[in-house]
């Protein structure tokens, strides 16, 4: 363990995580940030060769294909490091700094931020930072015990597949259960949204039924962006808190 943080600390000013485009919008009303996975532990940098990182190249694009009409633009993040590393601290902070640098760009814009497995965890933990509207797990890596009240009056939606054997599609919906058990949205007078969609079929690198991941992060991202209404299915979920599709 010392010796893994001495080489964080030895590389972290060495390594700067990186922020790219997804869309060739001029002017946006709203901002998704696209967050890939990586390891439990490692020292080596993120590069955009990686399968993690290379994973979400599809993700993003079709994101941006159905998003950037409403004025919505996509951005991804590369992690400085390839591993969440012990508390995941710079991996949050990575999170964290993209958040400043879209807000400084584009000014107060509402931003979702759409992480997968480690980069879901990251999304999840970063949910309090300026401007923030809403968080898209995509088979994350939740951790029972980590922190939660930072996604109060934020929407949440968790998609997972259930025989996902890399990270917990049990512990992604004790953790939606958890969130729509905490304090009511900011002024609303209701819970906390928070919604579950099981994918059945479907493994942890969303190869199968891609287009059902495609269209309900689409969808979502939408919603809690600029406010458009979910289609029947998404909206039932909502309301429900669950749904297994």
């Amino acid at each position: 363990m010392y010796a893994t943080a001495k080489k964080i600390a030895e590389r972290e000013s060495l390594f700067r995580p990186a922020l790219a485009r997804a869309d060739d919008l001029s002017q946006a009303q709203a901002v998704a940030l696209v967050l890939h996975g990586g390891q439990v532990r490692s020292v080596a940098p993120a590069t955009g060769r990686q399968l993690a990182v290379l994973r979400l190249l599809p993700v993003a694009r079709h994101l941006a294909k159905i998003v950037s009409p409403h004025g919505v633009a996509v951005y991804r993040l590369r992690f400085r490091f390839r591993g969440w590393n012990g508390d995941g601290s710079l991996a949050i902070a990575d999170a964290r700094w993209a958040v400043e640098q879209i807000r400084a760009h584009h000014g107060e814009v509402p931003i979702v931020l759409v992480g997968h497995s480690m980069g879901g965890r990251a999304a999840l933990l970063a949910a309090d930072a300026p401007g923030v509207v809403g968080v898209l797990g995509l088979a994350p890596w939740v951790v029972p015990g980590d922190a939660i009240e930072q996604l109060i009056g934020r929407r949440l939606l968790v998609l997972h597949g259930p025989h996902d054997r890399m990270t917990s599609a049990k512990a992604s919906r004790k953790l939606v259960e958890l969130v729509r058990g905490l304090a009511p949205i900011r002024g609303g007078g209701r819970q906390t949204e928070a919604t579950f969609i099981g994918l059945r079929r479907t493994g942890h690198g969303m190869f199968r039924r891609l287009r059902t991941w495609n269209v309900l992060s689409a969808e979502f991202v939408l919603h809690a962006a600029v406010g458009a209404p979910p289609t029947e299915p998404l909206a039932d979920a909502i309301r429900a808190g669950f749904s297994l599709r």
